[in-house]
């Protein structure tokens, strides 16, 4: 009995340490006896490119306020994020305590990944957010940048085009997580 609670246990913590944060994996799994026979897609891979203009030009925030990208001649952050993630939580508190969010030349636009307006209205209330939030509730927006991992930040530059895009899921520690934000 002893010997079948051990296994057992054995087994939920290896099922634990398999799943990450706040990512869904869509690689296959494979053994060294039984190795896939195409190549195992990468864990995450981004669909945009520094050079590329952004794919999505018009978005309804959580008001129903219309966001033209092209209307405005600033810089702009896109944060995709989700509400139940630890990485999305830890990446909003550190950008609401950064010099960030006081910039007068740079547009910051949340988009929840699976979210209604609901729930991102709640998260904002709470995160104290006081930039505008997209609900994308069957991830059609997210899909357009990347197939897994969040928090994302894509930086665009005045033109909309994309400058850099990052994955700041485990990535550093609470003082230096937004340190790789730059124009």
């Amino acid at each position: 009995m002893r010997k079948m609670k051990l296994t057992h246990s054995i087994s939920v913590l290896v099922v634990a340490l398999s799943i990450t944060a706040c990512s869904h994996s869509t690689g296959q799994l494979t053994t060294a006896t039984h190795p896939a026979p195409a190549p195992i897609e990468a864990k995450y891979q981004t669909y945009v490119e520094v050079g590329q203009r952004v794919p999505v030009m018009q978005l309804t925030d959580i008001q129903g306020r219309q966001i033209n990208l092209a209307q405005s001649k600033h810089k702009k952050l896109l944060i995709l994020f989700a509400t139940w993630c630890p990485d999305s939580q830890r990446a909003m508190k550190a950008l609401v305590q950064s010099d960030l969010i006081n910039a007068a030349n740079i547009d910051i636009i949340g988009i929840g990944r699976e979210e209604t307006v609901l729930s991102l209205s709640q998260f904002a209330e709470e995160y104290h957010l006081p930039f505008s939030l997209v609900a994308d509730k069957d991830k059609s927006l997210y899909r357009q940048f990347a197939n897994a991992g969040i928090p994302r930040f894509i930086l665009l530059d005045e033109n909309n085009k994309i400058v850099k895009t990052l994955l700041l899921e485990d990535e550093a520690k609470e003082g230096e997580l937004l340190a790789p934000i730059q124009w």
